[in-house]
């Protein structure tokens, strides 16, 4: 049978330089196909022309046989392809059922109904979202899950899937894949994007790698293993670079002087009697799945949550009590956030990579001079851009045009230019490819030697296992246990996060 997608010779350049160059692809009827590559690589940019969110510079889309040019997504929607973005596309304001069934209203809609309908649909999928709840109200994970479910809503014979997994917990990435299953035995073509390479060993039918905008290797996944995939994404091995426990007492930073002191912050029913300290030198992992109350421990602790006015507990910083009524009080305390949804807190999209550097000096109140000066934020980018190896067309490129690895760079930049003593990374990975992956570790463990205190939360096991030199355990709004590095399994840390 023909491919129900062949791309020929396409190229998609952006002010003459090409994010994807004369690639040749192709998606065959009622296959999982994973699509690998570094951050840039392309895949993105490959899959939006497919989705008819960019046009092709030039080449030759041919779908179902017919070429075709998409001038939209929603008329590349009506042919049958439909994407699953990595940043959600929803509708804030709206409820989740509202966003699945948008576009097929009725002229007079019952909204009872369409919550009885919606709840059986997002049940069949086993996705355990409130039809009801607004967009707005939900974290991450639920958002994404909504997004999924409105693709598969569209009974698309085409659905392509960027980073779907990226912030589902291990259960609901078991539905999600189960889901993909049913999805291809009814001969839905899937295209899925992304930087687990254990699971497109695992899931994927075919396995296409892009690298710096040029397909360098495509085949059955039978033909792969992670070795053979790493090496074509990055051309060279990193197998010693991330993920490689270093465990030994030899590797493992003594702890310095207390820097943060928690006792018993309570904040509802969402983080509840926390006690913890975090020491300088070290780097601190906190692993826990979602609604553990891990991240919000740490919102709260960076000014922006507030916890309970009454028996909220008390937080120190070097000894002395401290209160943040907003965010820029623990930026003054010199105590940064980096936050897990880039997207939307960690930078401004329409603003360029100069500017949003700068946005953190002025943030900090570390600028020179009482006016933004021009000289000094094009230094302070160039700066940077070159200490995280930013890749962008120049400091003018807007940071929505950068690839999710690099602006994922952008946001830590931001945060270090603010001169922190405590800095908290919040899934610093996101989304992001083995090789940046091992450039963000590299100066995670840079902070750490160099005195700061560094607290990584994340939900990646290898990550925590590998980075932490303490690694404390959230579970239902606490830390209920520390587990030295040393002793830690992946099976003690996961038994102490359920049980």
């Amino acid at each position: 049978m023909a491919p129900i997608i062949e791309m020929r010779k396409v190229t998609k350049a952006y002010r003459g330089i090409p994010a994807v160059k004369d690639i040749d692809f192709a998606l065959e009827k009622g296959e999982i196909h994973a699509l690998l590559g570094e951050n840039g690589a392309g895949k993105s940019t490959l899959t939006k022309i497919m989705a008819g969110v960019v046009e092709a510079t030039s080449g030759t889309m041919i779908y179902r046989g017919r070429e075709v040019r998409f001038a939209s997504p929603h008329q590349a929607l009506q042919d049958g392809i439909a994407m699953v973005f990595q940043e959600t596309s929803l509708v804030p304001s709206m409820t989740v059922a509202q966003n699945i069934y948008l576009g097929e209203e009725k002229f007079l809609n019952r909204l009872r109904g369409i919550y009885i309908s919606a709840q059986q649909f997002l049940q069949s999928l086993n996705f355990t979202v409130d039809p009801a709840a607004l967009v707005a109200s939900l974290g991450a994970a639920k958002r994404q899950m909504v997004e999924i479910a409105r693709a598969v809503h569209h009974k698309a014979e085409v659905i392509i899937f960027d980073e779907p997994t990226a912030t589902l917990t291990p259960e609901e990435k078991r539905h999600f894949f189960a889901l993909m299953k049913r999805l291809k035995r009814g001969g839905v073509s899937i295209i899925f994007i992304t930087h687990a390479l254990e699971e497109a060993l695992a899931e994927a039918d075919r396995i296409t790698i892009l690298r710096d905008g040029e397909l360098v290797a495509s085949g059955p996944a039978s033909d792969f293993n992670r070795e053979k995939v790493v090496r074509a994404m990055v051309g060279r091995a990193l197998s010693n670079e991330i993920y490689n426990v270093r465990r030994g007492p030899e590797n493992i930073r003594k702890r310095g002087a207390k820097v943060l002191s928690v006792q018993d912050i309570s904040m509802g029913n969402t983080v509840r009697n926390n006690s913890f300290s975090i020491f300088e030198g070290q780097i601190t992992g906190v692993f826990g799945l979602i609604g553990s109350g891990r991240t919000e421990t740490f919102k709260i602790v960076s000014g922006i949550y507030k916890r309970d006015f009454l028996r909220g507990g008390d937080i120190e910083l070097d000894g002395r009590k401290v209160r943040y009524n907003v965010p820029t009080e623990a930026v003054r305390d010199r105590i940064i956030y980096v936050t897990e949804d880039r997207k939307l807190e960690g930078f401004f999209e329409t603003m360029s990579i100069a500017e949003n550097f700068y946005s953190g000096l002025l943030a900090a109140g570390l600028e020179k001079s009482r006016v933004v000066s021009f000289k000094e934020m094009r230094a302070l980018s160039a700066a940077w851009s070159k200490k995280l190896n930013v890749k962008a067309i120049n400091d003018n490129a807007l940071a929505v045009e950068l690839s999710g690895g690099n602006q994922q760079k952008v946001v830590i930049g931001k945060s270090l230019i603010q001169e922190p003593r405590l800095i908290i990374f919040d899934e610093p990975t996101r989304g992001v490819d083995v090789g940046a992956i091992a450039e963000i570790h590299q100066l995670i463990n840079r902070l750490a030697d160099d005195g700061l205190a560094v607290v990584v939360i994340s939900s990646y096991l290898p990550e925590i296992m590998n980075l932490s030199d303490r690694i404390l355990v959230c579970r239902q709004g606490r830390i209920v246990e520390e587990i030295s590095p040393l002793e830690a399994t992946q099976e003690t840390i996961m038994y102490a996060a359920v049980h």
